[in-house]
């Protein structure tokens, strides 16, 4: 699919399951953040860049997670601060909230989409009924847009909302023609997607992203009713787990005729914030087995200095705790005294699977 311009990704999650305090994440920042604090000098993100050290963007994909951004951050700590001392690059502080930047936009330019075949979605279009009311140019049925109107073509959460909004409309025009429900794949959706993109009336449509923090998405999931069904089993975050954009719209086009009348309506901004909450906590709840962890936190030396005689600050949970993101942020932060003391007793430096720091979290947690 033709990539949309990701204007922001905004993460933040009430309540989460570890004691962590969770931050927002922004990608215009954290792309911001990419060039003023000179990442860009070493790293490449989608070609632009430096050579002298991997694209990111090659790094980075629907299952790059918070806590792979750590482990991957913290192997390669000591060669990044190497690079930038030889670059003559001074090492700034980075913020929990910073850090979530930057994950945020390396997240945002390669998570949302599939790649889809225009020549399957011109043949779906027409097999599943919506060119008998949609046409390109102009409607084919009463008060259906035209094609070339759809807002939704250019922004993937403008889709999920129309296709939420107007299914029950759309409900009523299948029953009048007797037409059965068709079901869509996320695979099905993308296809018809691309093809529709990719008209000669609607491929100049400027593409947009906007996910923004969700400020009041937890509230506006309870007030519209979606937490009496979406609990338990039945949540959500869960069911959201590694989904695209396009493959929330054909959950909520196909779950449409189970859902009660009225359908509750969303605008544009609501759904920006339902679907940033939910799709967010997914990452940021944390997966790690606290006994799990304990073994790394022994394996991996950690005890060795961050106990009573060990002469390094005690590790626990704190006011705040520790997340998958704040962890990138003390390591950047004081990895560097921690390599130096390190090299002096002539230890090596721990290395994590995305697992281990996961469960590494998880008992850092519970001290």
């Amino acid at each position: 699919m033709r990539s949309a311009r990701l204007a922001a990704a905004g993460m933040i999650v009430s309540g989460a399951v570890m004691a962590a305090n969770i931050v927002p994440g922004d990608a215009r920042r954290g792309e911001q953040l990419f060039l003023s604090e000179q990442c860009v000098v070493c790293h490449s993100f989608q070609g632009k860049g430096g050579s002298g050290a991997p694209d990111l963007a090659r790094r980075v994909d629907r299952n790059f997670t918070p806590v792979l951004m750590a482990s991957t951050m913290w192997n390669h700590a000591p060669d990044m601060w190497a690079g930038m001392r030889k670059a003559g690059i001074v090492k700034s502080v980075l913020s929990p909230e910073a850090a979530s930047d930057l994950f945020a936009y390396f997240i945002s330019a390669r998570y949302f989409e599939k790649p889809g075949d225009a020549g399957r979605g011109k043949q779906l279009f027409a097999a599943k009924h919506c060119a008998t009311c949609h046409g390109i140019t102009t409607p084919a049925g009463a008060g259906a847009p035209a094609v070339a109107q759809w807002e939704s073509l250019a922004d993937p959460v403008v889709l999920v909302q129309q296709m939420w909004n107007h299914s029950a409309g759309m409900r009523k025009a299948f029953a009048e023609k007797k037409l059965k429900w068709s079901e869509l794949t996320a695979q099905e959706l993308t296809d018809m997607l691309v093809y529709l993109q990719n008209l000669p009336e609607t491929r100049n449509l400027a593409t947009n992203f906007a996910f923004p923090p969700s400020a009041s998405g937890q509230a506006l999931f309870e007030s519209k009713g979606c937490v009496k069904c979406h609990t338990g089993k039945m949540a959500l975050e869960n069911k959201l787990k590694n989904a695209t954009m396009t493959e929330i719209a054909a959950g909520m086009w196909n779950h449409s005729p189970r859902m009660a009348d009225p359908v509750p309506s969303l605008s544009q901004e609501e759904m920006r914030q339902v679907v940033s909450y939910i799709w967010a906590k997914q990452y940021f709840q944390g997966g790690g087995s606290t006994a799990a962890g304990e073994r790394v936190f022994a394996a991996k030396g950690c005890a060795g200095c961050h106990s009573e005689s060990g002469g390094a600050p005690k590790l626990g949970k704190g006011t705040d705790g520790y997340s998958d993101i704040s962890i990138i942020s003390a390591l950047w932060d004081h990895g560097p005294r921690m390599l130096e003391r390190m090299q002096e007793r002539r230890q090596e430096w721990p290395r994590f699977t995305a697992k281990e720091m996961s469960d590494l979290i998880a008992y850092l947690n519970s001290r």
